[in-house]
């Protein structure tokens, strides 16, 4: 059984994820095209790397932003771009906001960590307008699209006892169309997001993942020896290029769909309106 991940540095966060939510959040918004003036809200927002895409992408009329992690959400406030934006400490099964109060909400890199996601986005269309906006991007933790899934995979092959997101399986594309069309939103279509991104070097990388705090918490459950043949195998599985750096890609699945209209039944009058 593996322990629940939690949120709880978000400097630390940045050097390990922000970057990857940013690269592949830029993508997601051009994916998206959204109109200019919208009325945002960001469930999930973390410690803001991808609510900030909004204020310099989307010139947003109103940001909120949702998200369990009291310290992330203080960290988010420290960005210049967020100092105009709402964030607030909630759930994002029981979002604390009316019906069709915004014209787009989005989850970035968030419905995995979600117990029960067909509840989380059945509240972000329950808060958006008709015929706004509803999106999402996960990483494929199914199909090994997770920027560290080879450092996952290498610390469970040596017997690591890793934290893991309560519903992975919400990540992969099929599922979240079918969660689109299952809290009746229209216009449903998904897509495939890859990114890349460099260390300077693998002494860059390491201290990246040993600096966030579900990795720091297992390197500390290792012995020394097997901590030296993790970074032995890391250094095969991931080679540095002739400058000293690491590339590689990480892979990311989207999806997005629009809050049903109401129907609206034409009459025709024989007398006087």
């Amino acid at each position: 059984m593996t322990d629940s991940i939690r949120f709880d540095d978000g400097a630390s966060y940045e050097r390990y994820m922000g970057v990857w939510s940013q690269l592949a959040g830029a993508d997601f918004l051009r994916w998206l095209a959204p109109a200019p003036g919208l009325r945002w809200l960001d469930v999930g927002c973390g410690n803001g790397a991808f609510t900030e895409l909004l204020t310099t992408h989307c010139a947003p009329a109103a940001l909120h932003g949702i998200d369990p992690s009291v310290p992330q959400l203080e960290y988010a406030r420290t960005r210049t771009a967020l100092r105009d934006a709402a964030l607030r400490e909630g759930d994002a099964m029981a979002l604390p906001y009316a019906d069709s109060m915004f014209d787009a909400a989005v989850m970035p890199l968030v419905i995995f960590f979600v117990p029960q996601p067909a509840r989380g986005v059945a509240e972000m269309a329950r808060v958006v307008a008709a015929g706004g906006l509803v999106a999402a991007y996960a990483w494929d933790m199914h199909g090994g699209g997770f920027p560290y899934h080879v450092l996952q995979r290498e610390m469970r092959d040596l017997g690591a006892v890793l934290p893991a997101p309560p519903t992975p399986e919400s990540s992969r594309r099929d599922v979240m169309h079918e969660l689109w069309r299952d809290a009746g939103l229209t216009e449903v279509e998904s897509q495939e997001l890859t990114v890349h991104h460099s260390f300077s070097s693998f002494d860059d990388y390491w201290a990246t993942i040993a600096g966030w705090e579900a990795v720091s918490r297992t390197l500390a459950t290792m012995v020394p020896e097997a901590i030296a043949r993790l970074r032995e195998r890391l250094r095969e599985c991931l080679p540095e290029d002739a400058h000293g750096r690491i590339t590689y890609s990480a892979r990311a699945n989207a999806v997005k769909g629009r809050v049903a209209r109401a129907s609206v039944v034409a009459t025709s009058s024989t007398g006087a309106p």
